[in-house]
């Protein structure tokens, strides 16, 4: 079985400096009944089929297929509930992890975020001077709740 071993943080994206190459995402989530979510990504000129499982921690069961994206354009717009998560990637080398820094717009402008993907939940990941406060396991950072509770609402 696939498991996605990650950690979730707020930046300072003032420390990091000028970021390279980004990718413009947008993704949207087809409804379920239960913890686990089904994600249509555009990412780029690539498009992507998820389905995670429910989170224990930092980790959750995690399936990715690629798929054509003229498929991935209808299911946004035919079968994702909900408006459509917007954002450019980057990524971001650091004591040997790739660290994706997120950077939202639309409803979750003003959000960053950045998440460090490990093999396992013992490895040792250094936290850069940019990182800010850890978010791993907190729900309402979650793409997913995203849609339904966005940054814009939170007051904080």
């Amino acid at each position: 079985m696939a498991k996605e071993i990650e950690r979730k943080f707020i930046i300072d994206i003032s420390q990091l400096g000028e970021l390279q190459s980004g990718v413009e995402i947008k993704q949207g989530y087809i409804s379920t009944t239960d913890n686990s979510t089904v994600r249509i990504r555009l990412s780029g000129d690539k498009a992507f089929l998820t389905l995670k499982g429910e989170n224990t921690g930092a980790i959750r069961s995690e399936f990715e297929y690629e798929i054509p994206v003229q498929d991935a354009n209808e299911m946004l717009a035919e079968l994702c509930s909900g408006p459509i998560i917007d954002k450019t990637r980057y990524l971001v080398e650091h004591c040997g992890h790739t660290w994706e820094v997120d950077i939202f717009r639309g409803d979750n402008e003003g959000l960053i975020v950045a998440e460090v993907e490990m093999q396992n939940e013992n490895e040792r990941v250094y936290i850069p001077a940019w990182v800010m406060k850890e978010v791993t396991g907190q729900v309402k950072y979650y793409n997913s709740n995203l849609l339904n509770n966005p940054f814009k609402n939170w007051g904080e």
